[in-house]
């Protein structure tokens, strides 16, 4: 308890003027009047997660081509891609979900010791990234890019279309966290909670996961990629300042 009690003073800040963000970028002599306060701050942050089940999900396709010359590495590329683009939209993928995230071209050398690099040819490379609204298509969209000359996926995303209702749960359960801990602090420091004085969040949420080059080979060799969705864990963090008496 002697730690605890140390830690929690070394968060608290003594009576002093509270400078808002409209006093600052306000010019002189237009200032507000400067909020103050007559007691003791403390500053606590708490964090809060919602697992639901995701109802999109994001999947990122490539194709990459050699040849001779830049044309004709980007020809045989663009002749591939549009043969993705097709059957993207034949797995029920609308043209809005569909949206082009990279196009690369290289050249390609060969290198030997003591000998200058030798230009061999050239890569293309197109990318697109891919919403998937209908979980139940996810596995059919990928068969349909691969099978149709996909030859790269560099990942695939969960997510929820409308994350408010969830994120404002959390952000309900954090706010409760807070005061539980701001009463405890201020219990142990024989003060008493007595107003909030500010409050700030930070959301995350976690980033695609790459797929192995094992499960890209596998897929056009299966009837249907399975996939499983999961949950997605949507978090809330909540900055809180406390005015303590």
């Amino acid at each position: 308890m002697r730690k605890l009690l140390v830690a929690a003073i070394a968060t608290f800040a003594f009576a002093a003027p509270i400078y808002t963000q409209a006093y600052a970028q306000a010019p002189e002599g237009a200032r507000p009047p400067m909020m103050r306060f007559d007691g003791t701050f403390l500053n606590v942050s708490a964090d809060a997660k919602a697992n639901v089940a995701p109802d999109m999900a994001t999947i990122n396709a490539g194709v990459v081509t050699d040849g001779a010359t830049a044309e004709a590495a980007m020809a045989a590329n663009a002749t591939k891609m549009n043969a993705v683009m097709a059957a993207l939209k034949r797995a029920g993928i609308a043209d809005k979900d569909i949206q082009t995230s990279s196009i690369n071209l290289n050249p390609q050398y060969q290198y030997n010791n003591n000998e200058p690099p030798k230009l061999t040819g050239y890569q293309a490379q197109n990318t697109v990234t891919v919403k998937v609204r209908n979980l139940k298509n996810i596995g059919k969209a990928i068969d349909a890019v691969v099978s149709q000359g996909s030859n790269q996926i560099n990942g695939i995303s969960f997510g929820v279309d409308d994350p408010d209702p969830a994120l404002d749960q959390a952000r309900k359960d954090a706010m409760k966290k807070a005061r539980a801990r701001a009463e405890l602090y201020a219990q142990a420091a024989g003060l008493k909670v007595n107003r909030i004085v500010s409050i700030s969040e930070n959301s995350y949420t976690p980033p695609p996961y790459p797929i192995p080059m094992m499960a890209r080979e596998a897929f056009a060799a299966k009837d249907a990629t399975p996939v499983a969705p999961g949950q997605v864990d949507l978090s809330i963090t909540v900055n809180v300042t406390y005015e303590l008496r």
